[in-house]
């Protein structure tokens, strides 16, 4: 199978810093530099179509933008490219969610996905109206779904829950392809309802060893339901011509990380109840001096960033190889980001996604063919 790549709409703000973040955190001050309108993110959203991104995530929070409404707006200024919406189950029916889907699949031609987010901070959630705790949430999910599901099927469906109830519950029209579900979740509550309910499993990026294990547990609860899923993985990424240049790159972000910022968010992070926010804590434990975890894989992001906090820096060649190495594991598609989001999206389609093409591993979504990937420079070498 070719391997997939998605990008991401920044509507918290982009930068050329790192923006932070997420998970009980607010949006840092660097995400004023590029305000995220429809107009920015309609250019990231067509950089990443032109070079061979076959959708773009986009988050969901009290920190960022509405994800429906930005990518239906969104969506008027793309052709091809699919949107990863992220939502949270609870804070609206399952019948108004299912009817949202399928109206965005007519309206769009079939370019949607969805992220379900059960949501990992009582307190963010508590502002939603959402007072149920953490397993509870996951088990809202689970009901949730089921209702989407059934109504993605065509028939009326009825269901007296835990904690959602429908009758008689019918769509008019159902979506047409039906959106494949996307999850993550490293709680073993949250691994149930990946099993149960989702087409592809996120994770973060953590080492490959890390993520093996992860993908063999989720995998087995899959085959004993009967399903086969397919997994995914969130990175950002800094890929130049030499791997001096992307190191470079990540030592200009790091620079940017005051002591206090670094602090401040830690400390909010580290409240967080959500299973993978630890884990990605424990790749660094708020140490700049430890930070390439793995060859390539730099956990500088989630110093002042929640959610996904590693990247993948080197050469065009070493990022390659690295997207090799997780591919080997059973990783099937990719979700990156980069600062700012609409020069890295060109930096990695026309730096990486050429040499995976080339070794038969991807090609454009769109049928175009690529550009031959460039030699790395010469670089002379001091006799």
């Amino acid at each position: 199978m070719p391997l997939t790549f998605h990008w991401f709409l920044p509507t918290n703000g982009d930068s050329r810093h790192v923006v932070g973040g997420g998970h009980g955190t607010p949006a840092t001050a660097s995400g004023r530099d590029r305000p995220p309108t429809v107009a920015y993110l309609s250019q990231i959203a067509r950089a990443a179509e032109e070079v061979g991104f076959a959708g773009a995530l986009t988050p969901t929070g009290a920190w960022c933008e509405d994800a429906w409404l930005t990518t239906a707006m969104v969506a008027q200024h793309t052709e091809r490219l699919k949107f990863l919406v992220a939502f949270r189950p609870g804070l609206i029916s399952p019948t108004l969610a299912a009817q949202m889907a399928a109206t965005f699949q007519r309206q769009t031609g079939g370019r949607l996905l969805l992220n379900v987010v059960t949501g990992g901070e009582n307190k963010e959630q508590r502002a939603f109206g959402d007072f149920l705790d953490k397993d509870g949430r996951y088990r809202r999910t689970g009901e949730f779904l089921d209702v989407v599901r059934g109504l993605w099927e065509g028939g009326a469906v009825d269901l007296h829950g835990e904690h959602v109830r429908v009758e008689d519950a019918a769509l008019a029209r159902v979506p047409d392809p039906v959106p494949e579900i996307y999850f993550g979740g490293s709680s073993p509550i949250a691994g149930e309802i990946a099993a149960r309910h989702s087409d592809v499993y996120l994770t973060w990026g953590e080492p490959p060893a890390q993520v093996a294990e992860k993908i063999a547990r989720i995998r087995s609860l899959a085959e004993a339901r009967g399903r086969t899923l397919r997994f995914g993985i969130r990175l950002h990424v800094i890929t130049r011509d030499t791997a001096e240049q992307a190191w470079a790159e990540a030592d200009r972000l790091l620079d940017g990380f005051d002591a206090e910022t670094v602090a401040s968010v830690q400390a909010g992070l580290a409240r967080s109840e959500s299973e993978g926010q630890q884990r990605m804590l424990a790749l660094h434990g708020g140490r700049r001096d430890r930070l390439e975890i793995h060859p390539n894989l730099w956990a500088g992001i989630g110093l002042v960033r929640g959610g996904a906090g590693t990247a993948l820096v080197g050469s065009h060649d070493e990022v390659a190889e690295r997207i090799r190495e997780y591919h080997a594991l059973g990783i099937d598609e990719f979700i990156l980001s980069g600062y700012p989001h609409l020069e890295e999206a060109y930096w990695f389609g026309e730096g990486v996604l050429p040499r995976l093409a080339a070794q038969g591993l991807w090609r454009h979504p769109g049928g175009k063919e690529t550009v031959p990937a460039a030699p790395a420079p010469f670089v002379p070498v001091a006799s």
